[in-house]
């Protein structure tokens, strides 16, 4: 059984989603993990970096919610934040999609968009949270229906009950059905399609969910989220 101490998982994380570990489908899914590592199957993020999304937003920071769906399965993309990449990976099409937006709907330009790396959003209070965690290399949603979304499910169904005030930015189906929990008297529940090239020109682009989420935030007199990326 795993022990509070072996739980590498953010204090106010753990404090809501201790009782997560104890349950079965954890003890499976960290079973089925551990037969893949031994298949030599290599699984992305790394170890290190499956809850990389709790450790970079607190509990009692979280603004702004952004729900993805699995993380990138391409060498050296995903790094446990939800449509993020690190320095120096090219800027995923999604991503694309929603830097145009931004610089759209704020007036920002490309110069404030030089990399993929949002840990700065991170760091202002944007859980970028993946339903599933990690991903076997090159082959999509090779990890779902494995026990990932119950834990990430209850992740979302805290911050609904024990938050206020919270923005959820949910792009596509995939995210609204996993956002249908969301007390919309509230939180502010904004949704759109997904920003892939495949529907972001079905109403993701034009959605000004950027500048409705920080007019939000003023009105509840929270620090608004400064969107541009750090050079």
């Amino acid at each position: 059984m795993t022990t509070e101490r072996q739980i590498q998982l953010e204090a106010g994380w753990k404090s809501h989603l201790l009782e997560e570990f104890q349950k079965l489908y954890m003890s499976e899914l960290k079973e089925f993990l551990r037969l893949e590592i031994a298949r030599k199957k290599t699984i992305y993020p790394k170890g290190s970096e499956y809850f990389n999304a709790f450790n970079s937003t607190s509990f009692d920071k979280v603004k702004v919610v952004v729900l993805g769906q699995d993380p990138y399965h391409g060498p050296g993309q995903a790094h446990g934040l939800s449509f993020s990449v690190p320095r120096g990976v090219d800027i995923p099409p999604s991503l694309v999609n929603i830097f145009k937006e931004i610089q759209t709907d704020l007036g920002l330009t490309q110069e404030d968009f030089r990399h993929g790396y949002l840990k700065s959003w991170a760091d202002q209070g944007v859980l970028l949270l993946n339903s599933v965690l990690t991903v076997e290399a090159g082959r999509a949603a090779s990890h779902q229906a494995k026990g990932w979304e119950i834990f990430t499910d209850r992740a979302v169904s805290m911050l609904n009950e024990k938050k206020d005030h919270l923005v959820f930015m949910l792009w596509g189906a995939y995210a609204q059905r996993k956002g249908g929990v969301i007390d919309e008297k509230r939180h502010l529940v904004l949704r759109a399609p997904h920003p892939s090239p495949l529907s972001a020109h079905r109403g993701f682009l034009g959605c000004r969910h950027f500048s409705q989420a920080n007019a939000y935030l003023a009105r509840h007199g929270r620090d608004p989220i400064d969107w541009r990326l750090p050079d």
